[in-house]
């Protein structure tokens, strides 16, 4: 079997979160040897020390290349974005890279086993942000009963880095997400786009699409192999799914309810500086509640929480 490493990048302000993403992953048994490779784009040295304590592996990377400082602005977060072509290089060694968002939890554990058949197939696995629970994906402008202007995330963001011809190529894609991908090591999607994303950061646009429009011209327009898995498997909560109160967990909002994988609190600002922020959930029952999307397990270093981080590392 080859050697896993889950990785993410974090800064202090996603520091929580990153720890409640890294007991997510230990408390399955099959996570609680599991090696952990975190980039730190901002943390604290008590931060680092913490979670070199559970036996994280840090890296601090550089850019990849000479960024202008008008498009950091300080921004060193930004980094969890652009150099995440580059993490077999940060952590050599290892035949499997799982990379998930510092905001992502794991609800069952047998989306990650699916990631990790994909990626045993020699493609970058993935999901897109498209399901049919979430809504539409174009933006339109009318001029009566003319559509006059149409945005989509490729085209807004292809068109300011690579000009018009690519913006339309890509137009009628969906996006595929870089939140959460499974790679091995031997595959050749690494060095193709590490070399986009240097062409990425020397162009124009933003850095902080960066990682997503050099992945869908990746995928897309040079047509590296990849698997497409469903969005159940990583739920991007900005789309609410239903809450089963027999099975305690979410699942999705439309039948056959499937169990959710992992979900990424995208869309959750306040919720994600505050656990104590609350949203009300439709039950797979009918009924109501007011919950949370932050991972139950984990809600601080109590002495408790920390042995079973310990024990498990």
């Amino acid at each position: 079997m080859r050697k896993l490493a889950f990785v993410s990048a974090s800064d202090s302000n996603y520091y929580p979160m990153l720890r409640e993403w890294v007991h997510s992953i230990r408390r399955f048994p099959d996570g609680a040897n599991a090696d952990i490779c975190i980039m730190d784009v901002g943390l604290t040295e008590e931060q680092v020390t913490k979670l070199e304590a559970i036996d994280c592996k840090i890296h601090k990377p550089d850019w990849p290349c000479d960024v202008p400082k008008h498009k950091v602005r300080g921004r060193e977060y930004l980094k969890g974005c652009v150099c995440r072509p580059f993490i077999n290089q940060y952590f050599p060694n290892y035949g499997t890279y799982i990379w998930m968002d510092p905001d992502t939890w794991i609800q069952k554990w047998d989306a990650v086993e699916t990631f990790i058949q994909g990626a045993d197939k020699g493609a970058i696995t993935l999901t897109g942000q498209v399901d049919r629970a979430y809504p539409r994906q174009i933006r339109i402008k009318w001029l009566g009963t003319l559509p006059l202007k149409l945005r989509g995330f490729y085209y807004s963001n292809a068109k300011s880095s690579y000009g018009a011809k690519t913006a339309k190529e890509l137009y009628a894609y969906h996006v595929l997400l870089a939140g959460m991908f499974a790679l091995n090591s031997d595959a050749p999607h690494w060095k193709r786009w590490q070399e986009l994303m240097i062409e990425k950061l020397n162009g124009k646009g933003k850095l902080f699409t960066a990682d997503q429009i050099t992945l869908g011209k990746l995928c897309y327009l040079e047509n590296f192999d990849k698997i497409i898995l469903p969005g159940y498997m990583h739920w991007l909560c900005e789309f609410k799914p239903l809450w089963d109160t027999q099975k305690q967990m979410f699942v999705e909002p439309y039948l056959p309810n499937e169990e959710i994988g992992v979900l990424h609190i995208s869309g959750w600002d306040d919720m994600r500086k505050d656990r104590s922020v609350m949203t009300d959930f439709e039950t797979a029952d009918g009924k109501s509640i007011t919950y949370t999307y932050r991972y139950p397990y984990f809600d601080g270093e109590t002495e408790e929480e920390i042995n079973i981080l310990d024990k498990a590392a």
